[in-house]
């Protein structure tokens, strides 16, 4: 990183030229609608973790073992303790 004011002004400098040469790359640009699609999906893949560990800590607070869990979240019940005790406690 630049320390001195010469070497911020050098590096301004440098980027100012980048910026003005930049030529863009049709095939490097990517799909508005590919992309929308990717940020909705993890946007609901995000929404069903948050209900998954809603889901996991009522039933760890009605007295479900892990065992149980494990086998509704498709994992071992060790899998699903760690992944979720530290979420749900």
């Amino acid at each position: 990183m630049p320390r001195t004011v010469e070497e911020i002004l050098a590096h301004a400098e440098e980027l100012a030229t980048r910026f003005e040469d930049y030529e863009p790359n049709p095939a490097a640009e990517l799909d508005a609608d590919a992309v929308a699609q990717l940020r909705a999906a993890v946007a609901e893949r995000s929404e069903a973790e948050r209900h998954m560990v809603e889901a996991v800590r009522t039933a760890r607070e009605v007295g479900m073992p892990w065992s149980t869990i494990g086998s509704f979240v498709g994992t071992s019940g060790e899998a699903a303790r760690q992944r979720y005790s530290p979420k749900v406690a």
